[in-house]
């Protein structure tokens, strides 16, 4: 696809973000725009979990607005979005190495937690956004479990150090909101933004 085919750009080098879009239709290309230095950006002081992912997700857009600005690519809508694992209040990023991917994957072992995925459109010179918030249940994982996973490379690079999509998933008992939410993009939500915006969902 070349960017003259694409309805929207996608900030974000996800490839299940990708998928996702392509599930509901929309033609996209990705803009790989540079991240802040580190893993995650900062919680700042006082700031709520909550909160904390609906600003990275606006960070994100924002970024991607001003690297399009810089460029010469053609003006289309752009997606940002940002993806946040909660425990007791707190934001479990992604790990940093196998300890810390261990210490997380403990911490959540049967225990519920809370995913949130902020989205971002900016269009028309405006920023719309939507939340997806999503209750997820562990069961508890032995120590043989949370290495055997971490043996796979599967927890890093990923918020909450699990993929539910991957093999992540047999760890999830229940879910009550979106499961492409977790996956990292909700569709329900991202679909209604497009709509909004003029974009016509297949």
């Amino acid at each position: 696809m070349t960017v003259s085919d694409a309805r929207v750009y996608l900030a974000s080098a996800s490839p299940r973000r990708r998928e996702l879009l392509t599930q509901i239709g929309v033609a996209h290309e990705v803009l790989r725009v540079p991240s802040p230095p580190g893993e995650d950006e900062p919680q700042l002081a006082g700031e709520s979990a909550a909160d904390y992912v609906r600003r990275t997700a606006r960070d994100k857009a924002e970024r991607g607005m001003a690297w399009l600005a810089a460029s010469d690519l053609p003006a289309l809508p752009l997606l940002a979005a940002d993806t946040t694992v909660i425990l007791d209040g707190l934001v479990l990023g992604k790990p940093a190495d196998r300890a810390d991917a261990t210490r997380i994957l403990g911490a959540l072992s049967g225990r519920e937690h809370e995913v949130r995925t902020a989205v971002v459109l900016a269009h028309a010179g405006t920023l719309t956004e939507a939340l997806s918030v999503t209750t997820v249940r562990m069961r508890v994982l032995e120590a043989d479990d949370i290495e055997r996973y971490c043996d796979s490379g599967e927890p890093f690079g990923k918020a909450g150090a699990y993929g539910i999509q991957g093999l992540g998933g047999a760890f999830i008992a229940h879910i009550s909101g979106s499961y492409t939410g977790v996956m990292g993009l909700p569709v329900f939500e991202t679909a209604g933004l497009l709509r909004e915006a003029g974009i016509v969902i297949p």
